[in-house]
């Protein structure tokens, strides 16, 4: 058995997965390894901050009252990644990676679960997880991959007595886009799709067939905000809630993210309205629809040359 510094390179499985075979590292990391020493450093200051006399904030919290702080600087990342801000990025993952830490240490403090046993659990799943990297199974492509992921996962929760379908494991609270993203993911994989994306698209056009069977369309037409009954109500927002789910399904299977996808639409909009709104003097009050209009088109016209500009410098 090879070791590196104090680290050996065959690492037996532990916990749930222990009847895997013992793998061998790929690549072996130095003791001195620079990552090491920064986590190391970040640990022993977050050990600090939950000490007796440590930060009276920091030694208030519960894992309870960290959850929405995780959620928070989570989706602070998703914004930053999606800004293509490098600097932001790397900032906004320290703040995930502290919150992270906080949490085991708390827990650890309540004799619940530590560090140790939270990175020691990751480690076993993936290395359980992919027989194509520590094993001899074989997986050449990402969805050759997945299709292993979801076998192996739906044996876990087989053995562990739990909900067994393939959509299992997506959490409830997810954004409806990006959980919808994950349904339909997990629904190809298990063997449940079009032949191709353009089957994806065909079912797009379907439901807003449907939804154009259910809308009042004299309504539509005569009033700005159409007073609903009961039953109209209802048919539109089940046929308005499938052509949402079919278009994010489309966006499954051209390899897009409708979550992400529908924030940069949101951005965009706001933009364009801000800079339709300073065209217009600051606000819209007294103006006209053709007037809003045109101060709209020429805040595409602004967007389509500055991006422009972008490419070429």
């Amino acid at each position: 058995m090879r070791a590196w510094g104090s680290v050996s390179l065959v690492q037996p499985l532990t916990g749930p997965h222990a009847d895997a075979a013992t793998y061998v590292t790929q690549d072996p990391f130095q003791m001195t390894d620079p990552r090491l020493a920064a986590v190391a450093r970040l640990l022993a200051i977050v050990d600090r901050l939950r000490a007796p006399d440590g930060c009276p904030w920091d030694r208030a919290q519960t894992e309870v009252s960290m959850a929405p702080h995780l959620v928070e600087e989570a989706l602070e990342l998703v914004e930053a990644i999606d800004g293509g801000d490098v600097d932001a990025t790397a900032k906004e993952l320290g703040d995930c990676l502290v919150n992270v830490l906080l949490v085991c240490r708390i827990a650890e403090d309540n004799g619940r679960y530590d560090l140790s046993r939270v990175a020691t659990l990751a480690a076993d799943k993936l290395v359980h997880r992919h027989p194509h990297v520590f094993g001899d199974a074989t997986a050449r492509t990402p969805d050759e991959v997945l299709a292993t992921w979801e076998a192996i996962k739906r044996r876990e929760r087989e053995r562990d007595g739990e909900d067994t379908s393939a959509l299992s494991g997506v959490p409830r609270n997810l954004p409806a886009l990006q959980r919808a993203a994950r349904i339909c993911q997990k629904a190809v994989a298990a063997g449940f799709h079009w032949q191709n994306a353009r089957g994806a698209f065909g079912k797009v056009e379907e439901e807003l067939v449907e939804l154009r069977e259910v809308l009042p369309l004299d309504k539509l037409e005569r009033d700005t905000r159409p007073e609903l009954d009961d039953e109209e109500r209802s048919k539109i927002e089940h046929e308005l809630g499938d052509v949402l789910l079919a278009t994010a399904f489309l966006g499954g299977y051209m390899g897009l993210d409708p979550e992400a996808l529908c924030r940069r639409a949101v951005q965009r909009f706001e933009v364009r309205y801000r800079h339709m709104e300073q065209g217009l003097g600051g606000t819209l009050a007294g103006r006209s629809l053709h007037e809003m209009m045109a101060a709209w088109g020429r805040a595409k016209l602004a967007e389509r040359l500055g991006a422009t500009k972008e490419t070429q410098g």
